[in-house]
């Protein structure tokens, strides 16, 4: 199933690893493809879940239309790789940084259908716009440079995006400049025009009437030193407005915790999974648990 055909006539495309067990689906963030979660991928694979991972339509090797770069549309893509994977019950759904995005209005749009457990990594929920009524979020004119960068000269433009979005300065070099390369060559695969409708959706898509629809248990990693997605406006606002939900704060780790916490993160993810295999994954109570 590399191809599937969304219901807007978009070709979707995806991969599906492991076997038959629990299927496990991974959705990436901006501006990368499927291929940034492939070493969670592998590893939920060899534990015994089946994975899939599929480019987001502009991204990667999927379609590249014209339209169709906001979250009701991402979610319906959503909810059509669930289908086209027949997957009717008991999955996991992950989203990484815009990503995230996917996973609640999916929840909203399509009521959870066949999901028990989601989890948000680095996400952009519930609302990455600074705004009168939330003010720890992110100032319009942030949006407005990356644009501008990226009309600019896109190429340079994520030479140095991917070093905040990776933490790399001077003396702090948590991945190699290989990985650096790698990232900005799976951006350099999206077209221009979904690369910059996909960052103003991210951007100004206001996801805090969603969080009410994650019912099932929901897990929440972010690093505290986020300079791409900032910890305050997103992942501790959303611990707090979803129910019975974890909240793992990775201290000092910025945006791109795939690869600077890649064995953290999987270890974290497995156990999370894991317990959702033994029914046991739902944290209780209203408040989040946070782990630091």
């Amino acid at each position: 199933m590399p191809i599937i055909e969304t219901r807007d006539g978009t070709e979707i495309y995806v991969k599906d690893w492991g076997n038959d067990g629990r299927p496990v689906i991974l959705i990436h963030g901006w501006p990368l493809s499927a291929d940034s979660w492939d070493d969670q991928a592998m590893a939920l694979a060899q534990a015994g879940y089946r994975v899939l991972a599929y480019d987001r339509r502009g991204f990667g090797r999927s379609d590249q239309p014209w339209e169709g770069y906001d979250y009701d549309t991402f979610a319906d893509d959503l909810a059509d790789v669930i289908e086209a994977a027949e997957i009717e019950s008991d999955a996991a759904i992950i989203g990484f940084s815009m990503g995230g995005g996917e996973v609640a209005r999916y929840m909203s749009r399509h009521g959870g259908k066949g999901v028990s457990q989601a989890a948000l990594i680095g996400s952009v929920v519930p609302y990455m716009l600074k705004t009168p009524d939330n003010p720890e979020g992110v100032d319009q004119s942030v949006f407005e440079q990356i644009a501008a960068g990226i009309n600019k000269d896109r190429p340079d433009f994520f030479r140095s995006f991917f070093k905040d979005f990776f933490g790399v300065g001077v003396i702090s070099h948590p991945v190699s400049q290989a990985v650096v390369d790698w990232a900005w060559r799976l951006a350099m695969q999206a077209g221009l025009r979904p690369t910059l409708a996909a960052a103003e959706a991210f951007g100004t898509t206001d996801f805090r009437p969603d969080l009410a629809a994650f019912t099932v248990p929901t897990l929440i990693i972010h690093g505290t030193s986020d300079a791409t997605v900032p910890i305050d406006a997103t992942a501790r606002a959303a611990a707090k407005g979803i129910a019975g939900s974890r909240l793992i704060e990775y201290e000092g780790a910025p945006h791109g915790l795939f690869a600077t916490h890649k064995d953290r993160l999987t270890a974290d993810l497995l156990e999370f999974l894991e317990q959702g295999n033994s029914r046991g994954a739902f944290f209780g109570g209203r408040t989040a648990e946070t782990t630091v």
